[in-house]
């Protein structure tokens, strides 16, 4: 039955001439007006800062402006992998993307086929309720509820610990948990947020696949693997590359929250490094460089795995 489950197919317009083209246009011109917003958003924010990135090649100095600064080619990319600390935020970096990519993407998934089998509406409105809140929260509060979770004296971690005759740990204060904490309090904040598109693609299901196989004598769990996740699947592979594009960009704020000299040393990602040497440390050219790297790093990743997906899926972001 899954190998039948097919994605609707796109809609698509040929025209015989301009004029009816225009018709077209002109027919349907609200829905080219609520874009605007949209696009103007993306120029003003998204692509006329790219202009800025020319200072990586550049020793940026704020009085002379871009046009004035000396050029400098690609001497703060050679200085950014001669760095030693460099290429252990790198493997930070990558390190976590990947925590991220194993154990926090496929959980919104699950959540999301759990939430859909119950039949209480009551209940099943509560539970998404419950499982949203967090994603409201900013990260300094996830961090400051972290903190007081885990802390050696008066955290409930290390309560219950204690009565099993544990000592109490400084969670925080050990770098081989610092790429835990960050990935399970990611999972807690945003693992419900992330189930609405999914429980939107299995909304959008036809019931008559559900009845048919009700018919046949399926099972719910055999629904779920035959029906629900195949019908999901153009869904998931379209986020799984929005993810992948997002690879080296776990989040600052995320992260800074949770940093301190204790756990620096595996959880110094690129985003915090790029914050103390450029905000702090006024190297604009520098960081201008490592977010530069970090974008074509993205970008290559993206590609590769679009076409990936859509030699083996036929499904990809464009």
């Amino acid at each position: 039955m899954a190998s039948k489950i097919q994605p609707s197919d796109h809609a698509m317009y040929n025209f015989s001439s301009q004029s009816q083209k225009w018709a077209f246009i002109r027919k349907h011109w609200p829905i080219y007006v609520i874009s605007l917003p949209g696009i103007i958003y993306f120029l003003l924010f998204k692509y006329i800062p790219l202009f800025g990135s020319v200072i990586a090649f550049q020793n940026y100095n704020i009085f002379k402006g871009i046009k004035g600064s000396d050029w400098v080619g690609l001497e703060h990319f050679q200085r950014m992998f001669a760095y030693t600390d460099f290429l252990q935020i790198l493997k930070n970096t990558i390190l976590i993307g990947i925590y991220d990519m194993c154990f926090a993407f496929p959980i919104p998934i699950v959540l999301a086929l759990l939430i859909n089998e119950v039949r209480i509406m009551a209940y099943k409105r509560i539970v998404q309720t419950v499982v949203y809140m967090p994603h409201f929260l900013s990260w300094v509060i996830v961090g400051g509820i972290v903190v007081g979770v885990l802390s050696p004296s008066t955290g409930i971690v290390n309560h219950l610990l204690s009565l099993f005759g544990v000592e109490p740990i400084y969670f925080l204060g050990e770098n081989s948990y610092i790429r835990t904490i960050l990935i399970s309090s990611g999972v807690w904040k945003d693992s419900g947020w992330g189930t609405i598109i999914y429980l939107a693609a299995i909304a959008g299901i036809n019931p008559d696949l559900y009845e048919a196989s009700q018919i046949d004598g399926a099972s719910r769990i055999r629904q779920v693997f035959s029906i629900t996740i195949p019908s999901i699947l153009p869904t998931i592979v379209i986020l799984f590359l929005l993810q992948i594009g997002n690879f080296l960009d776990f989040g600052f704020e995320r992260v800074f929250v949770f940093l301190n000299p204790l756990n620096n040393e595996n959880g110094e990602i690129i985003d915090t490094f790029v914050y103390r040497a450029g905000l702090v440390d006024r190297q604009y050219s520098y960081t201008t460089a490592i977010g530069l790297f970090k974008s074509v790093v993205g970008l290559l990743l993206i590609m590769i795995s679009n076409m990936f997906s859509k030699k083996m899926t036929g499904e990809g972001l464009y």
